[in-house]
């Protein structure tokens, strides 16, 4: 492949990304290679982390999000079966709230 149909990081899927950069992982190791061979590698390699490690945060922003809407249902509906809300607190937390309740009615 040569660099004008080499893909950008970011665009790659994640496992192809992976797969190449452990490939230049294992050929940076094997000690093989001619030094400006090894700086284009090497400079790919960083390029493709960088791209992994942000599909990364952002796959964990979103099981994050997911989560919380989990549980904000989970949460409301526990609160409210258990008085334990600020809104419940507050409608019945003293009697003059109560009291003046009713006189806000008549």
């Amino acid at each position: 492949m040569d660099e004008s149909t080499v893909p950008a990081p970011g665009d790659m899927p994640f496992g192809e990304a992976l797969e190449e950069l452990e490939g230049i992982v294992d050929a940076l190791e094997s000690g093989q290679l001619e030094l400006e061979d090894s700086l284009k590698r090497y400079e790919r390699g960083v390029a493709l982390l960088q791209a992994l490690q942000a599909k990364l945060s952002d796959a964990q922003q979103k099981v994050t999000t997911l989560i919380g809407e989990l549980e904000e249902p989970a949460e409301s509906g526990e609160g409210a079966a258990t008085g334990e809300t600020p809104e419940a607190g507050e409608a019945t937390g003293t009697g003059e709230d109560q009291s003046s309740g009713g006189t806000v009615l008549r």
